[in-house]
């Protein structure tokens, strides 16, 4: 049950706004704005995929925005209109590039300095702006357009990257659930300690979860810059949606639990209703605050197993203790 219920959440509630809107906002459902839609989710189903990874082994990265921005400002540089053929895939490889750096550089921060990650990759969050305005200091450099339609080509109104991320996150949870290498990512957030003591590679598996979250965090900065076209150095703001959208999901804040694909839902479901709330011409703010709701909502219907688990052993123990208490003056 407490597998399925963020998935069951997240899908109910993307199916109740997207018919309560379509009933009062007949362009919802229009293959435009689903288009749109999609695309926009995008970004933040990737980096809150490697967020999700991150979560897992019990740590935080509140870089991966300024990673994304900086990826954007990096291929106004890369992949520029003038670029073609194999020029371009250096370009694309340069962008990566930087994502995996940041992430090496993370998980040396935390694993050999013994920072804690959210320190750590505040520092990292504060270098990369400051890198980002150094390179750009307004926004500039066109990013090549063969690129970007690449990235936002679909069939319909349904974009095929959006298709390949479905099919990731379910292959994903697969692995996560049905595979020893998944098993140990779990345990280790879990507890790291024991993990290690059975023989798991405790530090390599962290440094192994950072990295791949900033390498998501990178792919994912593609699409922003497909949204922006240029090398703008004040986007990207969802470090704190993606841990959103991962512990919406299913995630545990303590580590250990998750789901991929519930993340993937989550980061539909955010995008959704900031898709929504110009429709009916409210305020973005409102956004904010129907996000941190369901978070608060979510952290307490997600572990009300564990609620319940905790009432009955207390009463157990409580029981126990009379009984025994009890039977004493018999003996």
């Amino acid at each position: 049950m407490r597998g399925w219920l963020p998935l069951a959440v997240m899908t109910t509630l993307i199916v109740a706004v997207g018919a309560y809107t379509d009933a009062h906002q007949s362009v919802f459902l229009s293959k435009q704005n689903l288009n749109s839609l999609l695309l926009e989710a995008m970004p933040l189903i990737l980096v809150a995929l490697g967020q999700a990874v991150a979560l897992l082994v019990g740590g935080f990265d509140v870089s991966v925005a300024a990673l994304m921005t900086m990826c954007v400002v990096t291929a106004s540089f890369t992949m520029t209109p003038d670029q073609s053929g194999f020029a371009l895939i250096a370009g694309a490889f340069a962008v990566v590039g930087v994502g995996l750096a940041t992430g090496v550089f993370n998980a040396f921060l935390i694993q050999a300095l013994r920072l804690p990650s959210i320190v750590a990759t505040l520092g990292t969050l504060s270098v990369l702006e400051g890198a980002s305005l150094w390179l750009r200091s307004y926004p500039q450099g066109p990013i090549n357009t063969n690129v970007t339609s690449t990235l936002t080509s679909g069939v319909g109104f349904v974009p095929l990257a959006f298709v390949g991320v479905v099919l990731l996150a379910a292959l994903a949870d697969g692995w996560l659930y049905r595979t020893r290498t998944g098993l140990a990512l779990r345990s280790v957030g879990l507890d790291a300690r024991s993990s290690h003591r059975l023989g798991m590679p405790t530090g390599r598996t962290i440094l192994l979860a950072f990295v791949l979250c900033s390498v998501m965090a990178s792919v994912a900065g593609f699409y922003l810059a497909a949204e922006v076209q240029v090398g703008s150095p004040i986007i990207g703001n969802q470090a704190l949606e993606s841990i959103a959208a991962a512990v919406l999901g299913g995630a545990s804040l303590a580590g250990g639990r998750g789901s991929f694909f519930g993340t993937m839902l989550a980061a539909l479901f955010i995008t959704e209703v900031d898709n929504v709330l110009p429709l009916f011409q409210q305020p973005a703010e409102y956004a904010d605050m129907t996000i941190g709701v369901l978070i608060l909502l979510a952290l307490v219907l997600y572990q009300a197993p564990d609620y319940v688990a905790r009432v009955r052993s207390m009463r157990r123990s409580v029981e126990s203790v009379a009984t025994a208490q009890g039977e004493a003056p018999a003996a």
